[in-house]
């Protein structure tokens, strides 16, 4: 029997030669000439695959390197060369920090020690019958709206005022409201502003009128602050508006102190 070399593999097992092509008898003359079975040259077997294994295997293939093309995609950021759309949240959350930052400034600006008003002075004073009565000293300011002195000054008071507050009782009194002539009287106020200083009990230590340096308002109130018998300025008068040039209206509202 000739010898035959074989290989193993997952396709169908045929000789090379013979692979697909059947053998034919030899002609019925031929067999007198020659043994029916005569020697053989080896003959080689092919190993033949399935015809679509191939084409699997490359379909597996081109599979495999799009799932690893999806991965690495997904795994980028998106539309990473275009600019990331703006945030709501942070956007209102923007719009929030800048509504407040303007309404800040516009109240530190309001309310700057610098700009300060008489209308703020007037707002932030303690009643007149109330300092009176709490046991605190007291600093009276004569003024009126129409003063330009009082208007002048107002920006210091103010910084004194904040400053002091807690511990002096800081009064306005409008010269134009009627309801203070009695107080015009006590006081002997004749030029504006007046600022008369009582101690903790009610009476009059002293006073300056008009335009004076800073430091003798501060002064007094310090002094009146720590409980000092006596102000070192107890008697000084600057530059003033006359208190005879105001214009005399009764304040509808009694508990006005404007």
């Amino acid at each position: 029997m000739a010898n035959v070399v074989a290989s193993r593999c997952s396709g169908l097992l045929l000789p090379s030669n013979l692979a697909g092509v059947r053998r034919r008898s030899p002609p019925p003359s031929s067999q007198s000439l020659r043994p029916r079975w005569g020697p053989r040259r080896p003959r080689t077997l092919a190993c033949v695959a399935p015809p679509d294994s191939a084409t699997r295997q490359d379909e597996q293939n081109v599979k495999a390197e799009s799932t690893e093309q999806e991965a690495q995609t997904s795994s980028a950021p998106e539309d990473a060369g275009l600019t990331a759309l703006p945030n709501k949240d942070l956007n209102r959350r923007v719009a929030l920090l800048s509504i407040l930052g303007a309404v800040a400034l516009f109240a530190s600006q309001r309310l700057d020690l610098g700009q300060a008003s008489l209308k703020d002075l007037s707002a932030n004073a303690v009643p007149y019958e109330e300092a009176l009565s709490n046991g605190k000293p007291t600093v009276v300011e004569f003024y009126a709206d129409w003063c330009e002195v009082c208007r002048e000054l107002a920006p210091d008071i103010y910084k004194v005022e904040q400053q002091y507050k807690d511990r002096v009782n800081f009064v306005m009194l409008n010269v134009d409201n009627t309801k203070w002539e009695q107080e015009l009287d006590e006081f002997g106020v004749e030029g504006i502003p007046h600022f008369a200083f009582l101690d903790r009990e009610g009476n009059e230590d002293g006073n300056v009128v008009g335009r004076l340096p800073k430091h003798y308002f501060l002064e007094n109130v310090v002094a009146l602050a720590s409980g000092d018998p006596s102000i070192p300025h107890a008697r000084v008068v600057g530059q003033f508006s006359s208190a005879e040039s105001r214009k005399v209206h009764q304040v509808a509202d009694p508990r006005s102190h404007g």
